[in-house]
């Protein structure tokens, strides 16, 4: 099968060094309005006017106030009309993703069923590394999380005036034995 020219223009890089307001992480001002225009122009979308000349607007809350962000800054929004037509696009846009990677494991199933197996296992020592570290990072968490709550515990038995544990019974050097919970 011949890969569609749509399918390699998609992989092939294209730099684009002006950043703005972006929708699904792309540039609202450099792709998706002209975009929007240009469909207006064929007849495949009706996208109101004002939306493609102000597609940002300020957000309102419930009773009709300006919405301000933690810092003190206007919350804006992209308008609906501009955002339900992106998500159109990204919902086509996934399915004919999904439909390209069908065709080509019909078409192809050795070589497709040989790919993923190849990758499966290329990526099996960086997830058995990954599981490694994540249980140790875990174990470091829950000592550090016992260690700070046996500090408060103790720092409070001795604010109380107490010191002894509550079984009477004493550790190593005559301190209290701590009692274990289990969760």
């Amino acid at each position: 099968m011949k890969t569609p020219s749509y399918i390699k223009s998609l992989l092939a890089p294209a730099t684009n060094g002006k950043a703005g307001k972006r929708v699904w992480s792309i540039d609202l001002e450099a792709t998706w309005l002209p975009f929007f225009t240009a469909t207006n122009v064929q007849g495949d979308t009706a996208i109101p006017a004002d939306a493609l000349g102000a597609p940002i607007r300020l957000a309102y809350a419930g009773d009709g106030a300006v919405k301000f962000n933690k810092k003190g800054r206007p919350v804006t929004v992209v308008v609906k009309e501009i955002r339900d037509a992106v998500t159109l696009v990204r919902e086509n846009f996934a399915a004919q993703l999904n439909s390209y990677a069908a065709s080509v494991a019909r078409d192809n199933p050795d070589a497709y069923k040989a790919q993923v197996k190849a990758a499966l296992k290329a990526g099996e020592p960086i997830t058995v590394k990954d599981k490694a570290k994540l249980a140790d990072a875990m174990r470091a968490q829950m000592d550090a999380a016992i260690a700070e709550a046996e500090a408060k515990a103790n720092a409070k038995a001795e604010a109380e005036g107490g010191g002894a544990s509550d079984t009477g019974e004493t550790g190593a050097e005559g301190a209290p034995a701590k009692e274990l919970v289990t969760a």
